[in-house]
């Protein structure tokens, strides 16, 4: 999944808000958010006392992985932050930090993080979610974001991860309503992060980063955000073509899919930073309301 920043500070961040930063917060909540969604849909009916304790066991674990991962990319792409308005508030990018804490701090996250879902969740869990660290934090920050303009569309496979790994957490194994989740987070990350793209495209240039209108204009990233909503409408319904959810989902998804679509294809149409912005800012919410939607259809089916 892309990030969404912080205004930056004229003043030096306290320690305490130093390492914070480091672990992109707001990043962080979508995951956990995401995982705990994947959670509570794999338990049939309201989790018992059992089943919270392994939710909250699986959330910790992921939310520290996954702030591990962030605190490791800020680390590698410290000299990029430099160069960006976005990111040139960053603790590694100012000084504040040095790359040994940074570097300390992300392993104790992690290592913190595999121990908790290997021994109170279970080994899948872990292995998967030290498989997403890697995938992200290597394979897409270190080999693929400095190399090609698809990156975000390969890397997203790791930001997609966090709801299967909430369903594995909760049964141990991995199913095809699973794979259905994350193939919803998979379409769903490059219309995304293109939208932030598109308006930060200078940034992107000045950082020397391959970035899809860097590489290929604004025009053809346009062109490309509309049909991945477009591909991407079809994959929300899959929850409910697997019997995972009922009408109240799928009325949720068709008017959500119908808004991403319509504001894609405004944007296609005529560019301006505004529109880019307003896409970027509504894929958010689709991405959240699309999930939280599918948890309240899962309570209500019983009584439907």
């Amino acid at each position: 999944m892309s990030s969404t920043t912080l205004p930056p500070s004229a003043a030096p961040l306290t320690r305490w808000r130093q390492y914070t930063a480091l672990t992109k917060p707001r990043v962080i909540q979508l995951i956990v958010f995401c995982a705990l969604i994947g959670m509570l849909l794999a338990v049939p009916g309201v989790p018992g006392q059992h089943e919270l304790g392994l939710a909250l066991a699986a959330s910790v674990g992921i939310g520290l992985v996954a702030s591990a991962a962030a605190a490791f990319n800020c680390l590698i792409e410290q000299h990029i932050d430099v160069r960006m308005k976005r990111t040139a508030w960053r603790p590694t990018a100012r000084g504040d930090l040095s790359r040994g804490q940074a570097l300390l701090f992300s392993a104790g996250l992690g290592g913190a993080g595999m121990v908790l879902l290997h021994q109170a969740v279970n080994p899948l869990t872990a292995w998967l979610t030290l498989g997403t660290f890697v995938g992200y934090a290597v394979v897409y920050t270190v080999i693929l974001k400095p190399l090609t303009p698809q990156n975000i569309v390969i890397g997203g496979a790791s930001g997609a991860m966090p709801p299967l790994l909430g369903w594995t957490a909760m049964t141990g194994e991995v199913s095809p309503e699973a794979v259905g989740l994350f193939l919803i987070i998979f379409l769903w990350t490059p219309p995304h992060f293109w939208a932030l793209a598109l308006y930060r495209a200078e940034d992107y240039a000045r950082a020397g980063l391959p970035m899809l209108p860097v590489t290929h204009g604004s025009e053809f990233t346009r062109l490309q955000i509309l049909l991945y909503t477009i591909v991407l409408v079809p994959a929300t319904l899959l929850p409910f073509i697997q019997g995972l959810s009922g009408l109240p989902y799928l009325f949720a998804a068709l008017v959500l899919g119908a808004l991403f679509i319509a504001r894609a294809w405004k944007l296609w149409r005529g560019y301006s930073e505004l529109l880019a912005r307003k896409t970027f800012r509504f894929s958010i919410w689709h991405l959240s309301l699309l999930f939280g939607a599918l948890l309240i259809d899962h309570y209500l089916r019983p009584w439907l």
